[in-house]
């Protein structure tokens, strides 16, 4: 920069700066440098501010011994009503924050870090999920409850209950008889739950600790750790045949005794590769499966032209299921996006 300065004089400040490859605004500040900013004008005091010893005297009321544990609204009513003023409350708040003296005095309840549950099953009665879910009374403010346990690699319900109340005791009984049923060993299970008070409850934990079973809870005011009950609840709710109310309990076991068998035998899940919960807890999917591959492969072989990119396969059924799984990790990137790069 500095060749190009001397070389205006006998070159020209263009070719000067086009033979040396310098940019012409920087030779041109170079030249004429900026003028220095000014130092920015200090705040003059407002004629009503306390001055300094009146700060002082505040700050000694402040400090006090009687007044350690006392708001500035309190140290304010206190001196008013002993016949002193020294300055508003706001004012006294300005002050200590001024000292860095405002904060929070009281002990703060923390909650301890919550683990984000990552739960895998590979197969049936592994990995449960239970909740337990509302039903409108005959009356206003009157509800049943409905506990349900779902197998979450096969969506199969495994065991439901209807009761007038939500129990621990019941909660515990609930569980302890679908163990009994499904024959689980110790170690087997692993069972997730919200935080809800039956699913939190003593009973219950002493209850899966003597069983062998695993318990696991969703992290608090997370709504999508407990995915797979949510999400039955809302095809219970939205089937046509689903009541405003019930008027019974017993209207509501009614009801709940054809949709769970329906449900288990009879929808064909999406997420199980259109298969029953009922074929895949009892192991019978690859037969199904095969069982369909030879339909579809005689549809191909009657009319190949129909299936333009290639021969027809059922809907493959999921290998692994997961409650909040694991993010995937970063792929390396290829030589053409190196070469880009």
């Amino acid at each position: 920069m500095s060749a190009a300065a001397q070389a205006i004089p006998a070159m020209g400040p263009v070719a000067a700066c086009e033979s040396l490859g310098v940019s012409r605004a920087s030779l041109h500040r170079l030249r004429n440098p900026p003028p220095p900013l000014p130092e920015p004008r200090r705040r003059p005091s407002p004629p009503r501010a306390l001055t300094a010893e009146e700060r002082v005297t505040v700050l000694g009321h402040l400090h006090a011994e009687r007044f350690q544990d006392r708001s500035p609204a309190e140290v304010y009513s206190t001196l008013l009503d002993e016949g002193v003023y020294c300055c508003s409350i706001r004012t006294l708040y300005r002050i200590l924050a001024g000292e860095g003296e405002v904060r929070e005095r009281r002990d703060q309840l923390t909650h301890p870090p919550y683990q984000k549950p990552q739960l895998l099953a590979t197969g049936p009665n592994q990995l449960w999920s239970w909740d337990i879910t509302k039903l409108l009374g005959p009356a206003k403010w009157t509800y049943f409850y409905l506990y349900v346990i779902l197998d979450v690699f096969s969506r199969y319900v495994v065991g439901w209950m209807v009761a007038d109340r939500e129990g621990k005791e019941l909660a515990r009984q609930f569980i302890a008889a679908t163990c009994g049923k499904q024959q689980i060993a110790l170690g087997q299970l692993t069972i997730h739950a919200d935080r809800g008070s039956s699913m939190t409850s003593k009973p219950v934990a002493l209850l899966l600790a003597d069983l062998g079973v695993t318990k696991t809870h969703s992290r608090p005011h997370v709504s999508d750790d407990n995915p797979f009950s949510e999400s039955h609840f809302k095809t219970l709710k939205y089937r046509p045949e689903f009541p405003d109310r019930f008027g019974s309990k017993e209207h509501a076991r009614g009801f709940c005794q054809q949709f769970f068998p329906w449900y288990n035998t009879e929808h064909h899940h999406s997420g199980l590769g259109l298969l029953t919960p009922e074929v895949v807890h009892t192991r019978r999917a690859e037969h199904v499966r095969g069982l369909r591959q030879h339909t579809l492969d005689a549809a191909f072989a009657a009319h190949p032209e129909r299936f333009v990119r290639k021969p027809p396969q059922p809907p493959s059924l999921p290998t692994e299921v997961w409650i909040n799984p694991p993010p995937k990790p970063e792929s390396a990137p290829s030589d053409s996006e190196k070469k880009a790069q």
